[in-house]
């Protein structure tokens, strides 16, 4: 899948759609989610043009990688959800739900999350 430039991460990073941002650095930015799930439900992406995470993990500098995920942890600490407990979350493709074709992760905390999935 080619990347989409007009995808609604792209505009944000572009200043085209504002946002509330909590953290932002070289390779990343991250914000408050519009449709929160928890009480702290943070989403991260990365500046550059990824269409997922297999893209990200793929081709991703060493840098932006290393940014990416000290981002999280930066994140949870600043949002007082590290000592307490917090999920990430990043869907892959269609039967993953996937809605925006810009690799990001989603953090959550400040609840008691329950389980990651129905058992069956």
């Amino acid at each position: 899948m080619a990347y989409d430039r007009n995808n609604v991460f792209a505009r944000i990073l572009r200043g085209e759609i504002p946002c509330s941002k909590v953290h932002e650095d070289e390779h990343t930015l991250a914000f408050k989610d519009i449709n929160p799930q928890a009480p702290v439900h943070i989403v991260l992406i990365p500046k550059g043009e990824y269409v997922s995470a297999d893209d990200f993990a793929a081709t991703a500098g060493e840098a932006e990688l290393a940014a990416f995920w000290r981002a999280v942890g930066r994140i949870a600490r600043e949002q007082g959800i590290a000592d307490s407990g917090y999920r990430i979350l990043a869907n892959h493709g269609a039967a993953a739900h996937q809605e925006v074709p810009h690799f990001h992760l989603h953090i959550f905390g400040g609840r008691d999350l329950g389980a990651m999935l129905p058992r069956r």
